[in-house]
């Protein structure tokens, strides 16, 4: 008896492990993990999301540096995702920031062609899996100008992302948005502590001087990471029911 007890308690336990839905980040190196984390200064936002979940949905994090909307498909990374994706889960799409690169075919793609009909076959595909797509546009740069203003770098890939998420009725978080207002709260000087900003030997990591607006420190990432959790709240996507 005890034998069929354990059997079916084992059974109920497995069962239950493959209803738990994950929720899958794709995207670019600002929310990337990054390797070394105890001693590296450079985190991605998605690297310290699991922290605001609860253990009821699993998190992977497939955002990979210097990926596109095109180059994470050609690499097969998105085949990765799609091969494991289930009714029930959840995709976070967010790529922008290296779309713009010009000089490398790789990556590059046209805002309103390219990069538009690779954000509409990730959503169609993620809702062809029973799976909730949710897009997001790129945080921002640390770009003030002389006068203290924030200067934006992007263009029009934000733009393009806000249109998608409006025809094809996608659940929106505008980073962008909100990343502007974290910057520009924090201020030109009080803004560095979010981004890497280190003089030679200031920081083991680092022997010579570091100057990076665009990827964010732990500090950086986790306050990065709780706008984007307070975004996701309202939406009543299902996955807020996971959110501490």
């Amino acid at each position: 008896m005890n034998k069929k007890l354990s059997i079916l308690f084992l059974f109920l336990s497995l069962t239950i492990l493959a209803q738990k839905p994950t929720l899958y980040l794709i995207g670019d190196s600002t929310m990337s993990n990054k390797e070394n984390p105890e001693k590296n200064p450079e985190h991605g936002w998605g690297q310290v999301l699991p922290q605001f979940f609860t253990n009821g949905i699993e998190i992977q994090n497939h955002a990979m540096n210097g990926r596109s909307s095109k180059s994470f498909r050609t690499e097969g990374r998105w085949d990765k995702v799609e091969k494991q994706l289930k009714k029930g889960d959840f995709v976070i799409i967010q790529f922008g920031h290296n779309d713009q690169k010009l000089k490398d075919s790789t990556k590059f793609t046209n805002p309103y062609t390219q990069y538009r009909a690779n954000l509409e076959r990730y959503v169609t595909e993620t809702r062809a899996k029973g799976a909730t797509p949710i897009l997001m546009t790129s945080i921002t740069r640390r770009n003030f100008n002389e006068n203290g203003v924030l200067v934006d770098t992007h263009k029009e890939y934000p733009l393009v992302v806000r249109l998608v998420a409006d025809a094809m009725k996608v659940p929106f978080v505008d980073m962008q948005l909100l990343t502007e207002q974290m910057e520009i709260a924090a201020g030109p000087e009080k803004s560095k502590l979010l981004h890497l900003h280190f003089k030679a030997g200031e920081n083991p990591y680092y022997d010579k001087d570091k100057v990076d607006d665009t990827h964010l420190s732990k500090l950086g990432a986790e306050t990065v990471a709780k706008l984007a959790v307070n975004a996701l709240k309202p939406l009543k996507t299902g996955l807020e029911k996971y959110i501490k």
